[in-house]
């Protein structure tokens, strides 16, 4: 079956002006944002920018051709397809520009944006997703209580910026993951002259917010042009208060892994769409919204925070790092973790065991045979949680 990287192979050398700008390529310019390209692409606001063949020799270049690491939950497909893009008539001339990242323990704030210049008179802002870091994940944990998060903030700044760079210019808006979370919420919060000159928002499976931004009127300005594609077992993108008008596509993975763009199956110039979800992407939205709504913003704070604290006393600071070793030593501090009672405790040491399991990419094989059976674990574990932060409560 086909995915994005076939697309690119059948596709690449059409140009814009002859097969226009699709979802295809909306999914292929968020997951570029992947990319470091600190040192090779200008900032905001300065300079024009690099052709996209050139960025990318300059990329592998500098890594010398060695085998790039992207992390535990980031495509390594990426470099390939940043490489398939680079030489395709399609994408290689397109301009990258106003490439920004930033990394910030103390803010709990894991943020990258650029934007590409397609050459039919639009801009591409793509926003990046979580990376491998724990302060990424600690930025999403953070998204259940907070309404608004560091990146969310840092996003609408990137965004206006752009705008004014790029005057008079028409803009889309992306990302995959948080992302897509990125990108609706820049585009709703974007001043209303910036909002008129948005063509689309494209939200690859992002999670939603701790409120219902859907409600206000700065997003039904722009609600008619924000399109939100999630695979048929959705995990990420049901997650909070989420867009209620999503776009179901068929992800040729089971479970938590449908995630990766990557395995959504591509046919001409759209995704494989389907009517609904399935029964096992039912099943998880239903129960996330259960276990979620028994929790208070101060219950989710203090998950989020106790998990993040314990993870990064190991030392590690990316995802990569946490072996089986410091995996262990994670759950063994929780366990002693004097500022919980000891159900709680003992939730939480659930709570990170699932996180990691999955995240880990050794889960894909199996997830792929054994898709009921991960959808029921995922299921009760959720629930257990839910059940023993209820009995705390009484």
């Amino acid at each position: 079956m086909a995915n994005i990287l076939d697309y690119l192979e059948w596709r690449g050398d059409l140009a814009l002006a002859v097969s226009p700008f699709n979802e295809v390529d909306a999914l292929l310019l968020a997951e570029l944002s992947f990319i470091n390209f600190e040192g090779i692409v200008p900032p905001p606001e300065i300079g024009r920018g690099v052709r996209l063949h050139d960025a990318a020799k300059a990329y592998f270049s500098r890594n010398e051709g060695k085998e790039i690491d992207m992390g535990v939950l980031v495509p390594d497909r990426i470099p390939a397809m940043f490489c398939a893009m680079a030489a395709s008539r399609r994408f290689g001339d397109m301009l990258v520009n106003a490439f920004e990242e930033h990394t910030d323990s103390e803010l709990e704030q894991q943020f990258a944006a650029v934007t590409v210049d397609l050459g039919d008179g639009t801009v591409y802002v793509s926003f990046r997703g979580t990376d491998d870091t724990l302060v990424g994940w600690k930025e999403d944990l953070n998204m259940g209580f907070l309404a608004e998060v560091p990146s969310q903030e840092q996003a609408v700044r990137y965004l206006n910026r752009v705008a004014r760079q790029y005057a008079g210019r028409k803009l889309r808006v992306g990302g995959h993951s948080k992302g897509g979370n990125l990108a609706v919420y820049s585009a709703v919060r974007s001043v209303a002259a910036v909002q008129d000159r948005i063509l689309a928002v494209y939200n690859n499976d992002g999670p939603g917010f701790m409120y219902d931004l859907s409600a206000t009127a700065e997003h039904q300005r722009i609600a008619g042009r924000i399109y939100t594609i999630v695979p048929q077992s959705s995990v990420v993108g049901m997650l909070m208060q989420h867009e209620k008008n999503v776009q179901v596509v068929y992800s040729t993975y089971e479970g938590i892994m449908q995630h990766d763009g990557f395995s959504w199956e591509v046919k001409g110039t759209q995704f494989v769409h389907l009517d609904d979800f399935s029964r096992e992407g039912k099943i998880v939205d239903e129960t996330i919204d259960s276990w979620a709504s028994e929790l208070s913003a101060r219950q989710r704070e203090a998950l989020a925070d106790a998990i993040y604290e314990v993870l990064t006393a190991t030392g590690a600071q990316t995802l990569s790092e946490l072996n089986e070793e410091k995996l262990k030593s994670a759950v063994g501090m929780l366990k002693s973790y004097k500022n919980l009672d000891r159900e709680t405790r003992r939730a939480l040491a659930g709570a990170v065991k699932l996180l990691l399991r999955l995240g880990t990419k050794n889960m894909i094989e199996g997830a792929q045979t054994g898709s009921e059976r991960e959808i029921e674990h995922i299921r009760r574990k959720l629930e257990e949680q839910k059940q023993k932060l209820l009995e705390k409560k009484k």
